[in-house]
């Protein structure tokens, strides 16, 4: 990836930034969070536990700032994501922030994800 794609992509509305984010998972078949110890998470401002996850190293690692500063990008498998990442986020109560930008990110249902992973995949 380029820095220019990069820029405009991590500038583009959130509702934008999760279209790019299901193409590119599905393209590339990996996922990507920040690790360290343990994975990132955040909270909203209901105090709800977040897990935030990016299409490409180079998002991940653009937010390992502040509070995860010690965090580094680390890929998870498509077919691992979507057959025990999401259904145990799930049953944890954990909600998904796709695409955090250091300023906002698309905050949707897990089960909407896994639907448009699928309509997605079913282009392949």
């Amino acid at each position: 990836m380029n820095n220019k794609e990069i820029e405009v992509v991590s500038k583009l509305p959130a509702s934008k930034r999760y279209e790019y984010f299901i193409k590119k998972v599905a393209d590339f078949e990996e996922v990507w969070g920040l690790y360290d110890d343990g994975w990132a998470i955040s909270e909203d401002e209901n105090g709800n536990s977040l897990m935030p996850f990016w299409p490409k190293q180079e998002f991940a690692t653009l937010c390992a700032v502040d509070e995860w500063k010690n965090y580094k990008a680390e890929q998870i498998e498509l077919e691992e994501f979507m057959q025990e990442w999401l259904p145990g986020m799930k049953a944890d109560g954990i909600k998904l922030s796709v695409f955090w930008n250091n300023v906002d990110s698309a905050v949707l249902d897990i089960d909407t994800l896994i639907i448009d992973l699928e309509n997605e995949l079913k282009k392949y």
